[in-house]
C-alpha cells in the first residue's frame, strides 16, 4: 500500500464551501548563490466539516482528484490561529 504524502501548512484562505486554500513554507537554497530561500506553494485542500479557519495550522494528505485543483485533503487541525 503506498503511502500519502502529508504537508504542514496555514490556512489563508476559507471563502468556498468545504475547501480551503493552504500555504506551505519550505526553504531551498540559490542554485549559484548557496544561500537559503524561502519558497511559499498554495493548495487547494477538501475540508468536509468547515473546522478549518484562517490562521489555522492544518496538516494535509494527498488524495484522489477531487475537481480541478483539489488534490489534497484537511485530516486534522494542528494549532488553532490566536484570536485577537
Amino acid at each position: 500500500m503506498a503511502v500519502k504524502a502529508e504537508k504542514l501548512g496555514t490556512v489563508v484562505s476559507d471563502k468556498m464551501q468545504k475547501s480551503v486554500v493552504v500555504a506551505v513554507e519550505r526553504q531551498v537554497r540559490h542554485g549559484l548563490y548557496g544561500k537559503t530561500e524561502k519558497k511559499t506553494s498554495t493548495f487547494l485542500a477538501h475540508d468536509e466539516e468547515g473546522v478549518a479557519k484562517i490562521g489555522d495550522q492544518v496538516l494535509i494528505v494527498e488524495t484522489r482528484p477531487l475537481s480541478r485543483r483539489k488534490r489534497w485533503a484537511v485530516l486534522r487541525v494542528v494549532r488553532k490561529a490566536l484570536q485577537v
